[in-house]
């Protein structure tokens, strides 16, 4: 019996941790852009820009594509904004946690991987062009203040 409560208290206190994070809202690409524009230029000129254009009108309401043709599967958010790979960026958004990279993961940025990737590059319910990570991962998603725009 005292396992039991002991694991309902560790769950209850778990939950307490958790929400938080569970609960983060998208902010939009727009709003990452006042402190990231050199990322935010780059990527406008991307495809990932303008996933949500690429879909018909039709295929613009089907939540099968908002998936991955809009962030948060919302056509609130078209395209493949910021937070389709780095999440929901609400709880980090700030300068003061944006400055260590450690306080931004454990507010809720998410570092993309390949799995972020292949999530709708190898999943998609329609042919997708031939995703390979390494050579993406090499020519880089968007441009970083010490690189040059791509």
């Amino acid at each position: 019996m005292r396992a039991v409560k002991v694991l309902s208290m560790g769950m209850a206190v778990l939950a307490l941790v958790l929400a938080p994070a569970l609960a983060a809202d998208y902010i939009s690409a727009g709003k990452c852009k006042m402190c990231h524009k050199v990322q935010y230029q780059s990527w406008e000129g991307l495809p990932h820009a303008k996933a949500f254009e690429r879909l018909g009108e039709e295929d613009q309401a089907n939540a099968e594509c908002l998936k991955c043709h809009a962030t948060g599967g919302t056509a609130d958010l078209p395209g493949v904004q910021c937070e389709a790979c780095h999440g929901p960026g609400s709880d980090y958004k700030s300068i003061k946690v944006m400055k260590v990279r450690e306080d931004s993961v454990a507010a809720g940025l998410l570092l993309p991987n390949e799995d972020t990737c292949k999530a709708c590059h190898e999943n998609a319910p329609h042919d997708v062009p031939a995703f390979d990570y390494e050579s993406m991962k090499e020519k880089g998603i968007h441009a970083h203040k010490e690189d040059k725009p791509k």
